[in-house]
């Protein structure tokens, strides 16, 4: 017997940043649970061929292309899907990036510290994207007084390291980002989490040598030994885009392996 409050079919869901890593897992998931899905990218090559692995398996994807940073593009990207789609039931904002490397160069260190450049661009590509995707399907999920925002966070949201400001920052300003915009939505039935992942590696972006040492790592640093599946970020996704989520507001999900809790 199958619980009907954890069905998505025929749900129209919109992912910013799926065209490759926990983006297209999370597209993987949506779709296989019956969700047509709209994926976009800054360039075609990835969200094409992740619109095609879709229809592939018997599913609806629609690709699309735009700078998830940029007012413009979201713009005209929440235009393309609405004219295809006719409403978005849920928005997943889940483009990002990392740098490693200290405010400025630390006395006896090797790395040089961060231009404004790479501040900005950190800060921009993991929390102004967030922003950006919300302001853009805001209007239409709050005219519909339904619908589901997941914001892609990550684990380093609860714990700053050395030489991760600009990530961590914008990590923890998307917890708190979801935490506020979840205050201001929820009148209207509009419901915001987001989730937090720790370890990922996209077996697609790395060789075969690199993706088994992540592994090997893994297996001394993370409680549960092990790195995350993409698509694991996707059934959580998927769970909270169901009615069985309807009382789930405001909250960021650590989805880590357990790292997160990790005694120092």
């Amino acid at each position: 017997m199958a619980l009907k409050e954890f069905e998505v079919s025929g749900q129209r869901v919109l992912l910013v940043g799926a065209g490759r890593g926990i983006g297209k897992g999370i597209a993987m998931a949506f779709a296989e649970a019956g969700a047509e899905v709209a994926i976009t990218g800054l360039t075609p090559t990835a969200v094409n061929q992740t619109a095609t692995e879709i229809r592939d398996m018997g599913g609806s994807a629609l690709p699309l292309t735009g700078d998830a940073t940029k007012a413009a593009d979201m713009d005209r990207i929440a235009q393309q899907v609405l004219a295809k789609f006719g409403r978005v039931d849920t928005v997943v904002n889940c483009v990002g990036d990392a740098i490693r490397k200290p405010v400025v160069k630390l006395p006896g260190g090797t790395l040089e510290g961060m231009t404004e450049d790479e501040w900005h661009h950190i800060i921009n590509v993991n929390l102004t994207e967030a922003f950006q995707g919300c302001r853009a399907l805001g209007p239409h999920l709050l005219s519909r007084r339904q619908g589901c925002v997941i914001n892609i966070a990550g684990w380093a949201a609860f714990r700053g390291r050395a030489e991760s400001a600009a990530y961590d920052a914008a990590k923890a300003g998307v917890m708190r980002f979801t935490e506020s915009l979840a205050q201001e939505w929820a009148p209207f039935g509009v419901r915001v989490n987001a989730i937090a992942p720790g370890s990922f590696p996209d077996p697609e972006q790395m060789t075969p040598v690199a993706y088994q040492g992540r592994q090997e790592r893994a297996k001394k640093e993370i409680p549960l030994g092990r790195t995350g599946r993409l698509k694991e970020i996707g059934y959580l996704a998927v769970f909270l885009a169901s009615p069985a989520a309807a009382y789930v507001t405001g909250q960021t999900w650590a989805v880590d392996g357990g790292l997160s809790i990790k005694s120092p």
